[in-house]
Order: C-alpha cells, then structure tokens, then sequence
C-alpha cells in the first residue's frame, strides 16, 4: 500500500510504499537531508517533526524524551501506516559546504602546453579520381596522419555511415573530431566543411563531501568557469564506508548512488554554461578524479569488495566510457576519462595531486597528503613512491563530535582559549554566528585546550578553577566554546572530553600511518625534505596547531607547503595534456601501496600517538607546553 507523505515547509507531496520510510521519501523528493550514517538510525541527524498521520518506529537513536514528546522522530526509522504530513527543520537539511573550487595561485602555471584530449582537426582529402581508387576510409586515415600525429587510428560504423555523405558535401574539406582514448585514438564526429562550433572540456572533482567542476576551452586552454557544491550523496552517509553499505543493502542502492552524483554534476554543468553561448553538445571530454569508492559509485560499478578484505576493488585503471552510457549533460558522444586508483583507498584525487606536484621527479623526499575521512598520503621521490590511507574517521569532518560539523556557514573553522581568564574568540565560516566546529576548526580546539591548560597530554579535562564554561551531565565534561546568547542556535556550543580523545585518535592514525610508511623505507622525520598539503580540508588547517597535535611531523615550517585542491587542478592538466594523462597512468604503477591492516608496525605506531603531541616527546622538539598537573 502506497501513503502520501507532505513535506514542509516545502510543500512537497511524494509517496512511500509500506517497506519504505520517510527518509525515502525525502530523498525521493530531492530534497537534502543530514543522514551521516546512512539511514542505520545511529547519527541521529534526519530528525523530522510529524505534524499528522501514524507510523511505526524501529528506534529513536539520540532523540530527548523532550523531543519526542514533542513530535520529533527520524527520518529513517519511521514507516508511515497512514498519509503523512512532516517538517524537516533547518538544523536537519543539509546546506551549502564552504567548497575550495580553485588551486593555489602559485600553482596557476602548472599547464603550459596545450595537446588536449580532444581536438577538432581542418582537413582537405585529395579527391578521388578513375586513377585513384582509394576508399573513403583511407584517404581519411592518410589526410589525418599527414597533418596529425596520433597514436593508432580507430573510425567507429557510425561515423563510416556517415562519411561518403559528409566528405562530398563538404567538398572534401572536412572537420574531424578526435578523442585521445589510451593507446589509440578515436574518429568520433565528422563534419562537412571548416566552419565549426567551439569545443570545450570539463575537468571534475568527485570528492566524497564535495564536487568541483571546471569548464575549459579546449582549443586554447582557456578557463571559463569553476563551479563546486556539496556532493548531494551525503543523504546516504558521510563517508564511503555508509555510502558503499547503502549500495550493498538496498535493492536499488547503487543507482540511487549513481543517479545522485549524476544529478550533482548536472547542476553544476547548467552553472557553467549559463549565460554563455555553450550547449552541452559543446562539451566533448570529461576528466574525472575521486577516490576509489567514488569512482565506481560514479561508473555505477559494484563497490562491495572495496571494504571486505583483503579489500579489492573492482579496476583501478578503466578505458575511457561514453558520456551516453553515464546520463551527463554533454555531447552523448563525448568521451569520460577517470584518473587511476592504486588500491580501494587511494585514489584517482591521490594520484591527481601527485601529478601536480611531479613527485615522481622530484630529487628531495616529499611526503604528499590529503586529510579527510581517510588520511591518505604518498612518500617517496623519483628513486621510489610508497602509499598508504589510514582511517582518521569521521571526526575531522565533524562526524562522531557533539557539535561537530562540515565546513557550512556557521561553522567554527578558527578557536583561541586564552589562559587564565579562559576566553574564546572565533572566526567562523561565512562570518555568521556560530552553530558548529568544522575540522580545521577542531585541530585549533584541540591546541588551544591544551595551551590554556584544560586538557593534559591524554586529553583528560583537568581539575580547574570554578567557570561558567565547564559543566558536566552524567559524569560527562563539557567546556563551552559559544554560550548560547552568541550562537546561532540558541543553545550552547561545546567540546566534550569524549570529543577531545576522539579528536586524539583521528591525529594519531594520521601520524601512525607516516611514521609507518618511514620505517618501512628505513627513513626518519627528519629524512622528508618537504611537505605538501592538499584539499578542501588541508586549506584551512593551522599547520603549527596540527604540530603542536602530533598531527604532522615537527618540520620547520618552510617545508610546507599548501597546493589547494590539487585534485581539479591534476583533472585539469590531463585534460589538456594527453602526454600528462599517460604519465599519470604510468606514475600510478610506479607507486608501491602499503596495507597498514596488514603485518607492520601501525598499531604499535598509533597508540604511541595517543598522546599530546606523543608519548615520545622528542619527535617534537619545536613543542613546549606548559606543564599541567596530570
């Protein structure tokens, strides 16, 4: 039996069959909800408020007595038994992320040559006459070959079909589309005569939180357009773990996955070309760079053995696919070419930023990293590349913290205790008044707790002075960051112990997995020469505070440097370079990828991190905190 389900206040009216709950519904209206773990009825985020109808209930997660009381249930523990009527409030929808959509100024000039993945070649074919017989085909193949130089051509029967037509009609002058695939390159259009429509390309970044499209000219390199939002799969889950369980469980749950971030591209394709003189018939190639799960969520490929052991994913490398195949807003006959993974969790976006900053020819050690939901680096130099990833959880991202959050308006992205007195000062995103903690945020909060003496090295809350910012509820501490009279949801902003040896344990498995990948190699800290930080994320971390942490090695600071999101700018420069798009392929063979599941000394590693900064406080030497009774 199928119920009306009413959504406000959007006035939305969907329906839901009996197996089916209101976060079905939801979803099925297209509007985006909090649901970071997937509808599994733990995160406690797609809180909706039932204004009629009845329902049953498999569970109420973290909700009050209060709360439901007052009507309050979650989206995806409720199956309605009648019509329905809800309202999704502010604090459960889920807004626009502070998206990092560009590169670091200093890498603009990263693409300097053009040779694009594809091309529109001019051509006049020698007309055929009774002393030369030559077929269509070949005359093609020779006037391209002549004035082009390519790798193996290939001509599909689509095009044959159309060719004697098209070639007589332009008086054999012609225009040739040509897509680079990999070791071959494609006849995919032809027109009659010389007079043709601008071509374009997009570069894209499938980020598990975020997607960031760039819209380029592909004739002149010319950018036209950068666009990014939240990726919208989120309502599945925030990480690739929810999302691959979601396409697991659910008997549709793969296209529902892929249909999203199908939808997600789309939008932001519409922004790119709006108000300019571009149809998405103009986009002829699409580069692509995300992690391993996203990739195949994307492809609609089955993700289930990414997570089981001994975690295989189903390609890491795959031949180019026809936009046709993937119901993106391009030409059906463009070409969508993803970035190779090395292993289930280091990705395309992985070896995008690698590229970038040519770690494979680079005499120093360079340690490469991107820090999200996964710690996921790369160590080495031209000699040797060595790759991990490392579960930092979801705390960096806000997820498992009591008012943790992502980079969205409101968000905490900058904290200072000061000592003594104990005031807070905060800068947060969008300058609006805070209802949250983002990552960056949190890395800052977990220094200045420690600087202003409220945590010791284990990040236990130490016995302190009577304050209006510290309370307990069920022998739980609480410090106050934002009293509820300057937050934007008029109730307190806290940080609980829980929070801070949660917060403990993400930065330890960040540092377990270098230290890891160093004595693996037989190297040292003080062997890496420089540092590159990368992402949405890595843009807004406080290096010095994530020292201070024992989050990254106490290197002096010049040996950091920040690249931006190095992931759209590594899609970018392959899109325009079909030199780099082989060199990426064969940069990810290069690369060693070391399993920290799997017989070495991560463990061992990462409990000696549990600590402020370390349990070995000569690995930072730069770190003096003042001494606190513990």
């Amino acid at each position: 039996m199928a119920y009306k389900i009413v959504i406000w206040p959007d006035n939305l009216t969907t329906t839901v069959n009996d197996n089916e709950n209101l976060l079905d519904a939801i979803v099925t209206a297209g509007i985006s909800i909090k649901s970071s773990c997937g509808g599994a009825g733990t995160c406690s985020q797609c809180k909706v408020l039932i204004k009629k109808g009845t329902a049953s209930f498999s569970g109420a997660g973290k909700l009050t007595e209060q709360q439901l009381s007052e009507g309050y249930a979650l989206a995806c523990q409720t199956y309605p038994q009648s019509n329905m009527e809800i309202e999704i409030p502010a604090t459960s929808r889920l807004s626009e992320h502070q998206v990092l959509v560009s590169q670091d100024k200093a890498w603009d000039g990263t693409v300097t040559e053009i040779n694009p993945l594809f091309k529109k070649i001019k051509l006049e074919l020698q007309i055929p006459t009774l002393n030369d017989h030559s077929d269509d085909v070949s005359r093609l193949f020779n006037a391209l070959s002549a004035k082009e130089k390519t790798d193996p051509l290939r001509i599909g029967l689509e095009v044959i079909q159309k060719l004697p037509y098209t070639l007589r009609k332009g008086n054999w002058r012609i225009t040739v589309s040509l897509s680079y695939i990999k070791d071959y390159t494609e006849i995919v259009d032809i027109e009659p005569g010389w007079d043709y429509r601008q071509y374009y390309g997009l570069a894209i970044d499938i980020g598990t939180t975020t997607v960031v499209a760039h819209l380029v000219d592909m004739e002149t390199g010319e950018s036209l357009g950068i666009e990014g939002t939240y990726n919208k799969q989120a309502i599945f889950g925030d990480d690739v773990i929810s999302r691959i369980i979601y396409a697991v469980e659910h008997e549709s749950g793969l296209q529902e996955l892929q249909k999203t971030i199908q939808t997600t591209i789309n939008e932001l394709i519409n922004a790119l070309i709006k108000d300019k003189d571009i149809k998405p018939a103009d986009i002829w190639y699409v580069s692509c760079a995300g992690n391993t799960t996203m990739t195949h969520l994307f492809l609609g490929i089955d993700p289930t053995y990414i997570r089981l052991e001994p975690y295989v994913p189903a390609f890491n490398s795959i031949i180019p696919i026809k936009a046709v195949d993937l119901g993106l807003k391009t030409n059906p006959k463009a070409r969508i070419y993803c970035l190779p993974s090395i292993a289930s969790y280091v990705g395309g976006d992985i070896i995008a930023g690698a590229e970038v900053v040519r770690i494979h020819k680079q005499d120093k050690l360079t340690l490469f990293i991107d820090v999200g939901t996964n710690g996921e680096m790369v160590l080495g130099n031209k000699e040797w590349l060595v790759a991990c990833a490392c579960s930092a959880g979801p705390a960096f991202e806000g997820g498992g913290i009591t008012h943790g959050m992502r980079a969205m308006n409101g968000a905490i992205e900058h904290i200072r205790v000061k000592p003594g007195n104990l005031d807070v000062t905060w800068e947060t995103v969008g300058n609006k008044k805070p209802v949250g903690i983002c990552g960056s945020g949190l890395i800052d909060c977990l220094a200045t707790l420690m600087e202003a003496g409220i945590i010791d090295r284990s990040g236990n809350f130490l016995p302190l002075l009577l304050s209006n910012r510290f309370f307990s509820i069920d022998r739980e501490k609480y410090f106050i960051l934002a009293h509820a009279e300057v937050s934007g949801t008029g109730k307190d902003i806290t940080i609980s112990e829980a929070d801070v040896k949660n917060l403990i344990r993400s930065k330890a498995a960040i540092f377990a997995a270098i230290q890891t990948m160093l004595k693996m190699v037989g190297l040292s800290l003080e062997n890496i020469e420089q540092v590159y930080i990368a992402g949405g994320f890595g843009r807004y971390i406080n290096i010095a505070d994530a020292i201070k942490i024992g989050m990254f090695p106490d290197l002096p600071m010049e040996k950091y440097k920040y690249i931006g999101n190095s992931s759209i700018l590594g899609a970018k420069m392959i899109l325009l370079d079909s030199e780099t798009r082989d060199d990426t392929e064969k940069l990810a063979d290069k690369i060693t990828y070391l399993e920290l599941s799997d017989g070495n000394n991560f463990m061992e590693e990462f409990v000696s991190a549990l600590f402020i900064p370390h349990t070995n406080m000569q690995l930072f030497p730069s770190v003096n905190y003042v001494s606190h009774s513990e």
